[in-house]
């Protein structure tokens, strides 16, 4: 059975193009249905775009055009046809200009005219042709789409994007919005499926995304769980809110991964038209900044685009650039804010408190940087540097200031070290440099690290009490774990966080939950160091409920060496 094939021949020459085409009806393989055109003008052209046939032969000469010319025009429409220039002698000038313009292949006239096997010679230079075309297209679709998902990839959405902007600029009435998603806590799913499982629902997202959009718009994944989306000639904002809403309401239900259910949601920023942007990558970069903002005030929601969140980005950005450096130019600082036993009131330790020592912002408190330090995965270094320096700084301290007990130090450790499956290593390391006794460290961690991947925490646990290590759970109490758990921790304290503290009234919560806190804690062998202690009515109360230590401005503030050094000589009784 013969395979149809449309084809057309433009060449002004009757007798050339008479001759072309008796060849292809006698083709055995092809059932040709051949349209001829003696010249190429602008009704040509539209019929081309109307009806493109599947291979086009075009002479090199047609009156005072160029053939190369009539095949650029026609492949810039970016038609599926394969085009073979016809030439008199095969000149490789000639044909090297036709490949540049989108020739698949060439023949030559005198070929085809004089040599017995013409229809051999034209079969496989049309069967060339269309492989080659099918090739080159199949390399484009590569280079323009994901190959996981098969949405455009982030060259062929910044092409469409930068369609729209010139588009808008010449129809101001139009508006167009590009939305950024950002699959929520993503992450999880490929730490506990596999990343097999996490393919596979990205592939749903891009389809479930797909359905959900008019024929006209755009959807692209970038890379990850990143996916965009451009919407074109909009009306009004609200349209762009619209589809936010609807994308949402698709990835609602469960996805079906390996015979698991699972549920995602999405944050979405949105970037509107109504900036006058010059340039796709700025769109997109503020629909980013957005999605961002959207992921800080809880996920699963959208945020438009406004100056506000640029300016906070860009702030965020240098406070970024700003730790890289400050880790290089040691810009760290550690003070101490004395640990007192509150039934002989005298200081039995420091706690250890990292601050950052900025050139020009001046001494930075944790809380202006910690929380981004361990977004950027800078807190892992800040809290080996800041552990080897507490203990270093201590154990001069137990030389100097001779003491029975000696001196003990408590560091804060971020759930990332604690989570690092070398944490034992480093830490004998830092032991070792610094000659500290390890009965006199202490580890601070918060107790929600207590609530996942318990058999990996009770293993470090176990190895770090092996070590003498001591292990507190520090602002007990704004967490979600409770006494009953931790029990099957060996922790050796529990610190109440600052805030019952400083509610603890004679008939208030704060009281009652502090009184709860340090009977419990007694009963299961630990001890309770209370934070945030302002007032001498607060340390009565907590002498009272036997609470065995404290901190707080009442006794002194974090403190840099020279002056704690100075407190520790000045053997303050409160």
């Amino acid at each position: 059975m013969r395979t149809p094939l449309k084809v057309w021949i433009i060449d002004d020459n009757l007798a050339d193009s008479t001759f072309l085409l008796r060849l292809l009806e006698k083709l055995p393989l092809w059932q040709v249905d051949v349209d001829v055109y003696d010249e190429f003008h602008t009704e040509e052209f539209v019929q081309f775009q109307q009806s493109p046939p599947e291979v086009v032969f075009v002479d090199y000469v047609l009156g005072a055009k160029k053939g190369t010319d009539v095949i650029r025009r026609l492949a810039d429409t970016g038609s599926h046809a394969a085009f073979i220039l016809l030439t008199g002698h095969g000149d490789e000038t000639v044909v090297t200009q036709a490949l540049r313009a989108g020739a698949s292949d060439y023949l030559t006239k005198r070929e085809l005219s004089h040599s017995e096997f013409s229809l051999d010679i034209l079969d496989k230079t049309l069967r060339h042709a269309i492989q080659r075309k099918r090739t080159m297209e199949q390399l484009e679709h590569n280079a323009f789409h994901d190959r996981l998902t098969g949405l455009g990839n982030r060259a062929l959405f910044i092409e469409h994007l930068r369609h729209s902007i010139k588009h808008t600029k010449r129809h101001e009435a139009e508006l167009f919005a590009v939305l950024f998603l950002d699959l929520d806590r993503f992450k999880n799913i490929n730490d506990s499926l596999g990343h097999t499982a996490g393919d596979e629902l990205l592939i749903w997202v891009a389809r479930r995304l797909s359905e959900c959009l008019r024929p006209e718009d755009i959807a692209a994944r970038l890379g990850g769980d990143e996916f965009t989306v451009l919407i074109s000639q909009m009306k009004h904002v609200s349209d762009s809110i619209r589809v936010a809403n609807r994308i949402q309401e698709v990835l609602s239900p469960p996805f079906n991964l390996q015979g698991h259910e699972v549920f995602i949601t999405a944050s979405i920023g949105i970037a509107l038209s109504r900036i006058d942007y010059q340039h796709p990558e700025d769109v997109l970069r503020d629909a980013d900044v957005a999605m961002y903002r959207a992921k800080e005030l809880g996920k699963n929601r959208y945020e438009i685009f406004d100056t506000a969140m640029r300016t906070k980005a860009m702030k965020r950005l240098q406070v970024e650039n700003d730790l890289q450096r400050a880790i290089h130019n040691n810009e760290f600082r550690v003070h101490y804010q004395p640990i007192v036993e509150l039934r002989s009131g005298v200081i039995i330790g420091f706690e250890a408190l990292v601050r950052w020592q900025h050139p020009n912002r001046g001494l930075l408190l944790p809380k202006e940087f910690i929380a981004l330090a361990e977004e950027i995965g800078l807190i892992i270094l800040i809290d080996q540097w800041v552990l080897h320096e507490a203990c270093r700084q201590i154990r001069e301290w137990q030389k100097r200031f001779p003491s029975d007990p000696p001196l003990v130090v408590s560091v804060n450790m971020s759930r990332k070290q604690f989570l690092q499956p070398d944490l034992i290593k480093r830490i004998e390391q830092i032991l070792r440099e610094t000659d500290f006794d390890p009965h006199y460290l202490k580890l601070e961690i918060t107790e929600n690290i207590t609530i996942e991947q318990t058999e990996f925490i009770s293993t470090m646990f176990s190895q770090l009490k092996a070590m003498n290590i001591g292990l507190y759970i520090d602002d007990f109490g704004t967490g979600y774990s409770s006494l009953g758990a931790l029990h099957h921790f060996p922790v050796d304290m529990l610190k109440i966080d600052r805030s019952f503290i400083s509610n603890m009234h004679l008939d208030g919560d704060g009281l009652a939950i502090t009184r709860t806190i340090v009977a419990l804690a007694g009963n299961f062998g630990m001890t309770v160091t209370a934070e945030g202690v302002e007032s001498i009515e607060q340390l009565a109360k907590l002498r009272e409920l036997k609470c065995e230590y404290g901190q707080g401005y009442f006794f002194a503030k974090a403190m840099d060496n020279d002056a704690a050094a100075a407190l520790i000589a000045a053997a303050p009784h409160w």
